[in-house]
């Protein structure tokens, strides 16, 4: 059985962070909000404690994993080689949703990095992730605490139904902030990179470290979690409209709807009355969808439709990590000017 502690986000109870604290020193699995989504965690010091993240989540093993701290001191167990640029952005956005990937200390597991010399590595801006890092006296490896592939948790509830039964506890500290991954940048070289966009943005860095770059190539990608596999999406197939007017929308969904049950996320209102058809109201912000998105996809899965159709909106700001995630998601892109 999955037990689940309710704590409070602002002052966790000490004696549920113990408890925690304990299962992750020895040996078992523990999921706990972070500012961006649940995580999945366990000993990142610990070999077959992380090898039970990968067996919980079925997660493919050459998939690293974010492994979370508590301290600038901890960062010294985690990662070698630390270059200025790291530093200053350790300064500026720690505690935060950035994660860096640095050159790789040998104490961690190996399977945390997937066989790389580097590894993954932020400090989460929440007060149980924190807690719970700080009273296990460890470095802390966690993916997002959802079965692979599907959309991340973003509340306790998510956790459970992905994964009750297959891990040892669940803190619930209510819904996330953020609701979107950590923007992954890449400082284990002199030339900095994005690998995955999230609530930090590439004008944000470089406003701290000077030019940063968008990273494309396979291999580079593969030091981050969550770019290289189908990720984020329903059990239901997702069609993404990047662009498109509220006549093509509804004629979309309309055509969908001959065939079975239609979902639909989007800022554009559509009328069309049929119990066979389930909207999802958003507005057009990157935040509204940032925090929104996962759980609606699972809600309007719930439904069982043939299709989900989700709209996008414009890819400025923050509103590229929620792109990114969205065509991750999708089985059917469509752009329509």
């Amino acid at each position: 059985m999955t037990e689940v502690l309710q704590l409070d986000p602002e002052c966790p109870q000490h004696k549920a962070i113990e408890r925690a604290a304990a299962i992750i020193q020895t040996g078992g699995l523990v999921a706990f909000p972070t500012e961006t989504v649940y995580g999945l965690g366990a000993d990142a010091m610990n070999e077959t404690a992380v090898r039970r993240i990968f067996e919980a989540k079925g997660r493919p093993p050459d998939n690293p994993l974010i492994v979370h701290i508590a301290s600038r001191g901890m960062l010294d167990l985690v990662a070698n080689d630390i270059s200025e640029k790291a530093e200053r952005l350790v300064k500026k956005f720690w505690p935060g949703p950035l994660t860096l990937v640095l050159p790789r200390n040998s104490q961690i597991a190996p399977s945390v990095s997937a066989g790389l010399r580097t590894v993954a590595v932020r400090m989460p801006k929440n007060e149980i992730a924190l807690g719970l890092i700080r009273a296990s006296a460890t470095p802390i490896a966690a993916p997002s605490a959802n079965a692979s592939g599907r959309p991340s948790p973003t509340s306790a509830s998510h956790v459970l139904d992905d994964l009750g039964g297959r891990i040892d506890m669940i803190l619930d500290g209510g819904t996330t902030d953020i609701g979107i991954e950590s923007t992954v940048l890449d400082v284990s070289s002199d030339a900095p990179a994005i690998l995955r966009p999230g609530w930090i943005t590439r004008e944000m860095l470089s406003e701290v470290i000077g030019p940063v770059d968008r990273s494309a190539s396979a291999e580079e990608l593969r030091r981050s979690p969550g770019t290289l596999h189908r990720h984020y999406s329903p059990r239901a197939r997702v069609v993404l409209i990047e662009r498109g007017s509220l006549k093509r929308i509804e004629q979309l969904c309309r055509e969908h709807l001959k065939q079975g049950s239609v979902g639909y996320i989007g800022h554009t209102p559509v009328d069309i009355d049929d119990e066979s058809f389930h909207y999802i109201p958003l507005r057009e912000r990157a935040d509204d969808y940032g925090s929104s998105i996962y759980a609606s996809l699972r809600e309007l899965d719930q439904t069982s439709p043939r299709v989900i159709i989700v709209e996008g909106i414009s890819e400025e700001g923050e509103g590229a990590a929620v792109m990114d995630r969205l065509r991750r998601a999708a089985s059917e892109v469509i752009v329509n000017d």
